[in-house]
């Protein structure tokens, strides 16, 4: 009874979590993504940039406002490693790790996000009985470890604040008036 009036209150109040459903404003018109084309992470992470409306996708770096640089590829580094053993020393589950180190540069070369780390762990029990149920069960929990990893880029993403480009433009100089 106290979580209702708690969750009543919240909502009367006007909370919401921020980005509105999965929908997040990112601070910049065009984006690159330094991903191969073919990688499911990088299709995944194009797609949600797309979806929020505001933002383009360009596929030259030199003609985006916001460079996402990959530093570590987390299909490269994708592990999946014993977690523990039956009494007979067979393996009863395992944990699976997705891990990205990223940083978003603006067009100048600025660095507005620092290079940070999303690490992603889910264990799996394991059975020799149904290995290929278990081979499924494993593609899914990689599929959504990728979701919420796009998912935590996005929020990431939009909580940017660009820095504000400075004037390039030459200074007229002022002269005084002649008499």
């Amino acid at each position: 009874m106290l979580a209702a009036a708690l969750a009543g209150s919240l909502t009367a109040c006007g909370f919401h979590l921020r980005g509105d459903g999965g929908h997040y404003r990112l601070p910049f018109p065009t984006m690159y993504v330094g991903l191969p084309e073919s990688s499911p992470l990088a299709i995944d992470l194009k797609r949600n940039i797309r979806a929020n409306g505001s933002t383009e996708v360009v596929n030259d770096p030199k003609l985006a406002d916001g460079v996402i640089e990959v530093l570590t590829d987390p299909e490269k580094t994708r592990t999946k490693s014993i977690l523990s053993l039956n009494s007979n020393g067979r393996v009863r589950e395992y944990l699976l790790a997705y891990n990205i180190v990223f940083r978003v540069r603006d067009r100048l070369g600025n660095e507005l996000l620092a290079p940070t780390q999303i690490s992603l762990n889910r264990p799996i029990t394991f059975n020799e009985t149904q290995l290929l149920a278990k081979e499924q069960e494993e593609a899914l929990l990689y599929k959504d470890m990728q979701t919420d990893l796009v998912q935590q880029m996005m929020r990431r993403m939009a909580a940017i604040k660009p820095v504000a480009a400075l004037s390039l433009a030459p200074a007229v100089p002022v002269t005084a008036p002649r008499e």
